[in-house]
């Protein structure tokens, strides 16, 4: 574990004041919030620290984010506690109820700056980008054993890539040869697929793959359908949920599933009974962004979209 730095400066909290402003009505007196991706504690400490009162339960299934958020928020004694698993688990986690949700999707600073842990494909590493180290399949894993077809499908679905097809080609190519296991090859691939004018635009070219690889490793979208509304389920009457997201898919997600608990399920022409009632209201008008001087001090910020909701009932 790389404990060069303290916790607090190796992540800048993006829209940290926003959440805590959204958060605080319903957390107010002791009101419970799940943290539900608690990377490195930062959302979480400005909660307890700008909520009186209020109580944070942490999800992560990163075990060196555990350690280090437990760290951080130590000061804070039993209003603080943190469980590993992924937050998909928020069910089992909230007991009877809970009073906000706050999700921040997407990879974590801390996964990003462990080099050895692979999601950059700006640094050297092995190809690994798990995000609980301990288990499931690696990205070298997966391009060694996915079917040309599946990769094309992954990189498409997933990283929205308009060359999977291409790519997918060269990493079959490639991997008869030699397996493809640290980032720099697959960086390497990834340049040798992609026609050159397209190399030229839209920054580095494996930006794409590396995120399409991650979100499959990590089955990060088919968790956030499923957490998104457990959250909601387990939130008490007046309780919040908000949520980042980091790129369309997740924001999809997301905002399906809040609009559709915004909106009266009653047909059209027909009477609404309570069972078509809306059991959110819409916090934010579409998704917010960070302005510009956020982005300028955290470059994290620039992709951010927010969207926040009620329980009403």
């Amino acid at each position: 574990m790389n404990t060069s730095r303290p916790t607090a400066h190796r992540h800048i909290p993006v829209l940290a004041e926003r959440c805590v402003e959204l958060l605080a009505p319903s957390l107010a007196g002791g009101g419970l919030l799940v943290d539900a991706t608690l990377g490195l504690g930062g959302h979480s400490e400005l909660v307890l620290d700008r909520v009186p009162g209020s109580r944070v339960v942490g999800i992560d299934r990163d075990p060196e984010a555990i350690a280090l958020a437990r760290g951080r928020l130590a000061r804070f004694g039993d209003r603080f506690r943190a469980v590993r698993a992924t937050y998909d688990a928020i069910p089992e986690v909230a007991g009877d109820g809970v009073d906000g949700v706050l999700m921040d999707l997407g990879v974590s600073s801390l996964q990003l700056d462990e080099v050895e842990r692979g999601f950059s494909y700006a640094r050297e590493a092995p190809l690994d980008m798990r995000m609980d180290p301990a288990g499931g399949v690696t990205a070298a894993g997966l391009l060694r054993d996915a079917s040309e077809q599946e990769l094309r499908r992954i990189l498409a679905t997933f990283g929205e890539e308009r060359f999977a097809g291409r790519i997918a080609r060269e990493v079959v190519r490639r991997r008869e040869k030699d397996p493809i296991v640290t980032t720099s090859q697959l960086v390497d691939v990834v340049r040798a697929a992609i026609p050159a004018p397209a190399r030229r635009q839209g920054g580095n070219p494996s930006k794409r793959t590396f995120q399409a690889l991650r979100i499959a490793v990590n089955r990060e979208l088919e968790i956030l359908a499923a957490a998104v509304p457990a959250a909601i389920d387990v939130l008490r009457p007046g309780g919040r949920i908000v949520v980042l997201s980091y790129h369309s898919l997740e924001d999809r997600i997301v905002k399906h599933e809040l609009v559709r608990r915004a909106t009266s399920a009653a047909p059209p022409g027909l009477p609404e009974l309570a069972e078509h009632r809306p059991t959110l209201r819409l916090l934010t008008r579409g998704a917010e962004t960070a302005g510009e001087e956020e982005v300028r001090a955290n470059p994290r910020a620039a992709s951010v979209r927010l969207r926040a909701a009620e329980k009403i009932h």
